[in-house]
């Protein structure tokens, strides 16, 4: 499990683990919650560059569609195969095995803390 107050967040309700140049991003357990039973994942390919803010890819649950915003902007290192493979993950683990895509960022924008994200949510 990951430590949830390591995490950077966004106002999209993505989370941020920052390890050296690389961002693990995923969607958080609010997001999930709100979206219902996610049912597909639609993620950018490897190797694709990524605007901070630009939507990059969605996340279909049998309630809506939602939109995966990039939070930096990189070139993506690696997408979750998992996810796509078993979309479920992301409700089930959306810190953990639910992570969607590992961006190599150029620069690191301001990020919410856990504290300011919790604030965000009401939660």
């Amino acid at each position: 499990m990951t430590d949830l107050s390591a995490l950077k967040y966004t106002a999209e309700h993505e989370w941020v683990l920052v390890e050296g140049s690389v961002a693990t991003v995923g969607i958080t357990a609010y997001a999930a919650e709100k979206l219902g039973d996610i049912v597909y994942v639609d993620l950018p390919k490897v190797g694709s560059s990524l605007a901070s803010g630009t939507v990059v890819g969605e996340i279909e649950s049998t309630k809506s569609v939602g939109e995966l915003f990039a939070p930096v902007d990189g070139t993506v290192v690696e997408a979750n195969q998992a996810v796509v493979d078993s979309p479920e993950l992301v409700n089930s683990d959306p810190f953990g095995e639910g992570w969607l895509v590992k961006v190599e960022f150029t620069e690191l924008p301001a990020l919410l803390t856990a504290d300011e994200y919790a604030a965000l949510t009401g939660e």
